[in-house]
């Protein structure tokens, strides 16, 4: 058995509750980035857009931008005061959201989408920045966890919104209403105190920050780290099947006979249940994992996936009256919320404190660009081809496929679990205090 950690750092009581707070903040960048994907069954007729025009809107218009500018905002995270930057980009992306639903086509929804992307390109690595500086290694898989509760408690509150508030005030009024709650965070995110960096030595001009430059040389040092490389792989492999999944309603519709807000509203609750408790299992059973065996994370991850990614396959081909569809609806947003706590634990636990912000953003851009792009891109223009050849189900075979080629986790995961201790090894031995 391996020591998790060298720290043994006491998490003070406030420090949870900044972490709620980061969270609520990431359930609305969720629910501002999927609301799009949700209300697909209202948007896609209303505009008249194609699948491949929907998938450029949920996915390259918006993943763009986002994967891009993340490489930028993990170095401003890494260099200036964290949460005032998280407050203007919540006020970017939030009025965006606002304008979206005053969109009249495939052109008028393109833009805000692209800007969106963003603003929500910084909450995520100054948010992980922020909490690694508060919460000792042996806590991450926990922190990270609950903070990425925002994503299936995100997910889900989109599709809730669609069940229960689009048939009241139409999918427009709900962007602009999210857009206007999102302003009102950001005011309270400018009166959070910076946290104080940890293991930063200030130079003798008093500077604690690296400059741009040496971040970009420390991230390429960091990724000859093989447990590193294999646990980016197998989360953009995961993320194929993420990125298709965006036309889930559209296909919950159309190929499995549902009524578009009552499938909605069974899918939101069933998802708030599986997601939250999977981020809640993936951080406690993750960190119990690297504390007591002797693999890292990520082979907790690869057991998951094994288990589990059989009844993925299974609850796309059954009848929907069967319960092995229901089961693997539950299945699908449990794995998804088991993914965040450990990967992200791990990605900060193998690189210096110093550049955690720009790793994190980093990976982010692999996950969304490389992940999200092609399984949402692909998957619309997949599906497009499909229904021209003649397919009765492109959205089933569609997901199908994307499901086979996120299974490529799987081994990713095991030889990132196998690595995990060596390279930390490695990185303590050249830079004690990580």
């Amino acid at each position: 058995m391996r020591s998790a950690t060298p720290e043994s750092d006491r998490v003070e009581v406030r420090h949870y509750g900044f972490l709620a707070l980061l969270t609520l903040l990431n359930v609305m960048n969720f629910v501002d980035r999927q609301l799009l994907a949700s209300f697909a069954n209202y948007i896609v007729p209303d505009l008249g857009l194609t699948n491949t025009e929907f998938g450029l809107l949920t996915g390259f218009a918006f993943i763009v931008f986002y994967s891009a500018m993340g490489l930028f905002a993990g170095a401003l995270a890494d260099m200036v005061h964290r949460p005032r930057l998280i407050a203007g980009a919540l006020v970017l992306w939030s009025v965006l959201t606002a304008a979206s639903g005053a969109a009249r086509g495939f052109a008028t929804l393109l833009v805000p989408r692209m800007f969106i992307g963003v603003g929500e390109s910084v909450l995520t690595p100054a948010s992980m920045s922020m909490l690694s500086d508060r919460f000792p290694s042996d806590r991450m898989g926990f922190a990270a966890g609950f903070y990425y509760m925002g994503v299936p408690i995100g997910v889900a509150a989109s599709l809730l919104i669609v069940g229960y508030l689009g048939p009241a005030i139409g999918w427009r009024s709900c962007f602009m209403l999210l857009g206007g709650l999102g302003v009102v965070l950001a005011v309270v995110m400018l009166l959070v105190k910076e946290t104080p960096r940890k293991h930063v030595t200030p130079d003798a001009n008093g500077a604690e920050r690296e400059g741009f430059r040496g971040i970009v040389q420390t991230l390429r040092g960091a990724l000859s780290s093989r447990a590193l490389v294999a646990t980016i792989a197998g989360g953009v492999a995961f993320h194929f099947i993420l990125g298709a999944a965006a036309f889930d309603q559209l296909w919950l519709v159309k190929e499995r006979g549902f009524d578009r807000n009552v499938i909605a509203q069974w899918t939101g609750w069933i998802g708030l249940i599986g997601g939250v408790s999977g981020n809640l299992f993936g951080g406690f059973a993750g960190d119990w994992w690297q504390r007591n065996t002797n693999s890292g994370r990520p082979m907790f991850l690869f057991w998951v996936g094994l288990l589990l990614t059989p009844i993925a396959f299974v609850y796309r081909i059954v009848d929907p009256d069967s319960a092995w569809f229901w089961i693997g609806v539950g299945v699908g947003y449990f794995q998804l919320g088991t993914f965040y706590g450990p990967t992200f634990a791990t990605v900060q636990e193998l690189v210096p404190p110093r550049i955690r912000a720009s790793v994190v953003a980093f990976y982010i851009l692999m996950l969304n660009f490389v992940g999200l792009g092609i399984g949402i891109t692909g998957g619309g223009i997949l599906i497009d081809a499909l229904a021209e050849a003649g397919n009765p189900e492109p959205f089933t075979t569609t997901l199908l496929v994307f499901t086979a080629l996120s299974a490529v986790a799987i081994p990713c995961f095991w030889i990132a679990g196998r690595r995990f201790f060596a390279d930390r090894d490695r990185l303590y031995a050249a830079d004690p205090k990580p």
